[in-house]
């Protein structure tokens, strides 16, 4: 039960970070950074973060099979979710990029069920219809009379960017479980950050770097510390001990933190819509909690078996 809540509690802060996400990442690529930079600066800024860390705790051998197989979870949950996210928010609106941010728990769980066996029960239906309502009417209350921005090419990466890390806490959920967060976070930020030198390289080189203002290196840094590196310790705490669908449902939290601080910062007004919208996903996260996973319904049809004898 504490570990259930401690996860619980971890996504949730998780989520909180990456709401910020949005808003912040978008402010340093409109002062200049491009999306690819901004992106390897996440990854590179992380490894060199998760390294640090790992001289500070445990030591822990790594099976070289397994070496092997966190370098495609780094292509799935780092290089495509990362680099279509923050490339699509370049070329998008926030509000839209937020908007494909809600389809992840629907693919997560239609993944689930594919290759977990992890069965479509109502309450896991309903409670993601619940969230995907309440997400999109509280992104759509901010929305305003606002209507430009958007890009169906930065609207498709962003899509990709969900679908891929669906992909990730689906397929890799066993793995995950196995090693420490640490030890983890270290190889697959470094794997990413290799992946993604070729394709960012170009920006890097000809970026004015000495041109930017502290603002700008205040996002960043946001962007490397609280947006990667410690919202993805809490992920991983959350998805170690969770089932895949659960997780993804916290993505649903990212346009309440969104609208909070649009509220905070005078942009947007705190009315029943938002009231309703909240409620809407808390009940929704709630719900699916509350399903029943594949491993606790054989129990009950063994149960039932062996009372029926």
């Amino acid at each position: 039960m504490k570990g259930s809540v401690k996860a619980h509690i971890s996504l949730l802060l998780a989520a909180s970070m990456w709401g910020l996400m949005s808003p912040v990442g978008k402010a340093a690529m409109e002062a200049g950074i491009t999306g690819l930079t901004l992106a390897n600066m996440r990854m590179i800024g992380a490894a060199v973060c998760f390294w640090t860390t790992s001289f500070f705790v445990k030591q822990e051998k790594v099976n070289p099979h397994d070496l092997l197989m966190l370098f495609f979870a780094s292509l799935l949950g780092i290089v495509c979710n990362q680099g279509c996210f923050t490339f699509g928010l370049s070329l998008t609106s926030p509000v839209d990029a937020s908007i494909m941010t809600t389809t992840m728990p629907i693919v997560t769980m239609i993944l689930a069920a594919l290759f977990l066996k992890e069965p479509v029960t109502p309450k896991k239906v309903i409670g993601i219809f619940l969230g995907s309502i309440g997400a999109l009417t509280l992104i759509l209350s901010n929305r305003g009379g606002d209507t430009e921005g958007g890009s169906v090419w930065g609207d498709a990466l962003c899509m990709a960017a969900q679908i891929s890390f669906a992909c990730y806490l689906t397929i890799f959920k066993k793995l995950i479980a196995h090693y420490h967060v640490i030890t983890l976070m270290k190889w697959m930020f470094t794997y990413a950050a290799i992946c993604f030198i070729p394709f960012s390289y170009r920006d890097f080189s000809v970026m004015d770097w000495a041109s930017f203002p502290v603002e700008v290196w205040l996002e960043v840094g946001y962007v490397i510390l609280f947006g990667t590196y410690v919202a993805y310790i809490l992920m991983l705490v959350g998805q170690k001990s969770l089932r895949p669908t659960v997780v993804s449902m916290y993505n649903y939290m990212q346009p309440v933190v969104g609208s909070c601080v649009a509220v905070l910062a005078g942009m947007a007004t705190f009315g029943w819509v938002k009231i309703v919208a909240a409620l809407l996903i808390f009940t929704g996260v709630y719900v699916v909690t509350q399903s029943k996973s594949r491993a606790q319904m054989l129990a009950e049809t063994n149960s039932n078996v062996e009372g029926n004898e």
